[in-house]
């Protein structure tokens, strides 16, 4: 039996359901759906699931699930200890199923559910004993879904072949696919040159499989969910190394969490087992109040007043909060709308068990500081959760709604609205909140105007090509936007030489809105760890007078000349560089981050908005009429 530890925040990212994983003794796996989660390997479901519950009020109402579970950690039970929950694991099933002889060279399926290594039943026969290696190679949609490499259909050039007789994977020599060649036992044979290529037209794999030019269509696999039955699918078929990048991307969603109410200890308690489990079992009833909880849980809540229970339980129960209901703008989109709620807390001092904000008078730093920032805000902890709502393939991005990706999870749906659940993981952690000068931006922006918007005018083009092309979701890319974008680059590029955290342990989080009436121009940059009392304050303090003044004079003298340059300031302006060309004046050597650290998978960047270009630096938000 294959086994491999896999931590708990990567089940959420990068293994998350429908992921694959290679463990210790090679063997290939795909996560599987949640429907089997939280049980052991004979089948009993965990004693206690409150444990794993996680509440995070505003993506509950986002995603429209009742709560969210944190994946389940194996643990063993000692003998007479009361361990509860021992024994849970994730289930994985083998994939792909189609393994390779090393000896013979014969290709043969297994099923999903197979366990330890796989005979080759040719090598056997001549009592021989040569273990197969799964294939490398498998076949995939942009719908999702995943299949093993049609490889009796690919060598006889047939969407339906007749011929059942064995097939092989012989190597020829040649480090491409196309030194790789199917045979059959009847003669027939093909290389696989090709199969990976995809064009605006379709795929090589899809157009070319059948020798009648009859498009060999994705089967509508999901294996991950325990089964090779098919459902509708009209896609494009496309082959894929089984370990390329793009096999797939989680589609994860994270809020930091804000309070409801104004009792953060109480609310605390509330929200988090046991007495959440028990007022949500009381809403079925209708019935949830103070003395009812009290009744099960009188030592929990013996130092609260039933006003304040009551007071409390209205915020938990209550579908949008009052203060975040009042803060939203008609205009804005869902995603805007569930940032703004964010920039208006950020925007103030808190001292909240889950967010503790300071604010630094800006008459602190030196003056240049309040010509470009408006608010500077040291977030001394804060509590964030990440949620997997899908997931995609060969594109990270999709423009399919959120309930068609929900879907992809599990085999099954929810019996009851209130159990509908989501993989989820906590983490804690400090940060530094930067709200631009709004009067200063909308001065660059009418000075620069005509410059900056013929500038960004070649990549919003670039982009929205792409995004009819892959079925992108759409989106407007403003000068607003990339200059808070490429900032965030690369003030985590100064931060790293400074605070002691690796670019990969630091996250950004942009608050970006163009409209007239209600702007946002922010940046948060943070650090979360899975520990309850999050990190060590080095970010923090590289955000206090006398520490953050260097940090962005550096980061201003840096992105002024790129060791890549004029290559990477021109480039970027003739045809565009980076993940789908939509990349300006931004490379490796000046701006890009590690695709964990970035919400946009390093696109969307350029350093001329922030510093101006080699012939005109009055582009730039920060020499512009500076004298910089």
């Amino acid at each position: 039996m294959a086994k491999g530890p896999i931590r708990r925040a990567q089940l959420i990212a990068p293994f998350s359901v429908g992921a694959m994983v290679v463990v210790r003794d090679g063997t290939s796996l795909i996560t599987a759906g949640t429907d089997h989660w939280y049980k052991r390997e004979n089948g009993t479901l965990a004693e206690d699931l409150t444990e794993y519950r996680v509440e995070e009020w505003r993506l509950a109402r986002t995603l429209g699930v009742n709560h969210f579970r944190l994946p389940p950690d194996f643990r063993k039970a000692g003998i007479g200890d009361g361990t509860t929950n021992a024994y849970v694991t994730v289930p994985f099933l083998r994939f792909p199923t189609w393994h390779i002889c090393p000896s013979c060279n014969l290709l043969r399926s297994s099923p999903l559910t197979a366990r330890g290594k796989v005979k080759c039943p040719e090598c056997e026969a001549k009592k021989q004993v040569k273990y197969m290696d799964q294939a490398p190679i498998v076949a995939m949609c942009q719908d999702g879904h995943i299949q093993d490499f049609p490889w009796r259909e690919w060598v006889h050039q047939s969407v339906n072949p007749n011929c059942q007789r064995s097939i092989r994977l012989i190597g020829t020599g040649s480090a491409t696919l196309g030194g790789l060649q199917v045979r059959c036992d009847c003669g027939a044979k093909r290389s696989l040159n090709g199969i990976l290529n995809a064009d605006e037209e379709g795929t090589t794999l899809s157009r070319t499989l059948d020798r009648e030019r009859v498009e060999y269509l994705c089967q509508g696999k999901r294996p991950w969910l325990g089964t090779l039955e098919s459902e509708p699918c009209g896609c494009q078929l496309r082959g894929s190394l089984r370990a390329a990048n793009n096999i797939h991307y989680a589609q994860v969603k994270s809020a930091i969490y804000l309070q409801r109410g104004t009792n953060s200890e109480l609310l605390s308690i509330l929200e988090q087992p046991p007495l959440s489990t028990l007022i949500n079992k009381l809403k079925l009833l209708g019935d949830v109040t103070p003395l009812g909880l009290r009744e099960f849980y009188p030592s929990l809540l013996q130092p609260y007043s039933n006003t304040e229970i009551q007071d409390s339980l209205l915020s938990i129960l209550s579908v949008t909060d009052t203060e975040s209901k009042n803060q939203q703008i008609t205009d804005d989109d869902q995603e805007t709308s569930f940032r703004r709620e964010e920039f208006n807390v950020l925007c103030t001092v808190r001292n909240e068990a889950n967010l503790k904000i300071r604010q630094i008078n800006l008459g602190e730093y030196t003056a240049s500081i309040a010509r470009y920032f408006s608010k500077i805000m040291l977030v001394d902890k804060l509590k964030e959760t990440r949620v997997l709502t899908g997931f995609t393939r060969i594109f990270p991005e999709t423009d399919r709604p959120l309930d068609d990706l929900q879907l992809q999870l599990r085999r099954s749906s929810f019996d009851s609205d209130t159990e509908s659940w989501l993989p989820a993981y906590v983490v804690y952690g400090e940060g530094i909140f930067i709200e631009f000068n709004e009067h200063s931006l909308r001065q660059w922006l009418a000075i620069s105007g005509s410059g900056i918007s013929s500038r960004v005018e070649p990549l919003t083009k670039r982009y929205n090509r792409i995004q009819q092309l892959r079925k992108l979701r759409k989106r407007q890319i403003t000068p607003r936007f990339l200059l808070l974008h490429t900032f965030a680059h690369l003030l985590i590029n100064r931060l790293t030489f400074e605070c002691g955290y690796s670019s990969a342990a630091l996250r950004e989080r942009l608050y970006v809105s163009d409209n007239p009436k209600a702007p946002m121009a922010g940046v948060l940059i943070y650090t979360a760890a899975g520990d309850s009392e999050g990190t060590m304050g080095g970010l923090v303090r590289m955000g206090k007078p006398g520490n953050f003044e260097p940090v962005l004079h550096s980061l201003i003298e840096t992105a002024s000349w790129c060791s890549s340059d004029p290559v990477c300031m021109e480039v970027g302006i003739t045809g565009g560089q980076g993940p789908d060309s939509c990349n300006l004046a931004a490379c490796h050597s000046c701006t890009l981050v590690p695709e964990t650290t970035c919400e946009e998978f390093n696109r969307f960047l350029d350093r001329g908005v922030v510093v101006g270009d080699i012939n005109n630096r009055e582009l730039g938000y920060f020499t512009h009429n500076t004298g910089e």
